[in-house]
């Protein structure tokens, strides 16, 4: 599940909003909407992710139903735009759901109740688990809130967001490890 996260995470990276802007944090709106309102493109790039892992089909329309949600409820706020020239940096709060602590709490519930996993051969199932994980985060409404710094640059007179890094899509998809902090 993780690795599907992490692969997600990388590939829908818009880069480049090829819209007119008139303000740097046009192109943050556009980019975050494009979670907000499910664009094709993002659906197509989860659709084509879920596909690749091994998940039942049961497990991956719960998936797809876990980060559209995600997505739909993705609630952001522009505090603030600094510019240097032909770049700014937007500073962004996002408020997601906290699929990070479900995730470590399934794990740890795991860990203590190792029976309930175990098949009629009292051997690990990994299925049983995610099946548990995935309704778990289906459950959450428990969100987290992060500050993202955007960069933003302007190319042929339009700005554009640049490259989001995967520390940044990890907030915007809920999985970011904020226990280091």
């Amino acid at each position: 599940m993780k690795k599907l996260g992490l692969i997600l995470m990388t590939l829908i990276v818009a880069v480049g909003c090829a819209c007119t802007m008139t303000k740097a944090s046009d192109a943050v709106k556009e980019y975050l909407g494009k979670y907000n309102n499910q664009d094709e493109e993002v659906m197509v790039e989860l659709d084509a992710l879920v596909e690749e892992e091994n998940l039942s089909d049961e497990q991956s329309e719960k998936y797809k139903e876990i980060m559209k949600k995600q997505y739909t409820d993705l609630k952001y706020e522009i505090v603030n735009e600094t510019y240097n020239g032909d770049e700014a940096i937007v500073t962004t709060k996002i408020t997601v759901y906290d699929l990070y602590k479900v995730q470590q709490e399934a794990t740890k519930y795991k860990e203590e109740h190792e029976d309930e996993f175990k098949d009629e051969n009292k051997i690990y199932d990994a299925k049983k688990f995610l099946d548990y994980k995935i309704d778990e985060m289906k459950k959450t409404d428990k969100t987290v809130e992060y500050t993202i710094d955007f960069k933003v640059i302007k190319k042929d007179g339009k700005w554009v967001l640049d490259q989001v890094s995967t520390e940044d899509l990890e907030k915007i998809h809920g999985i970011y490890n904020y226990s280091n902090d």
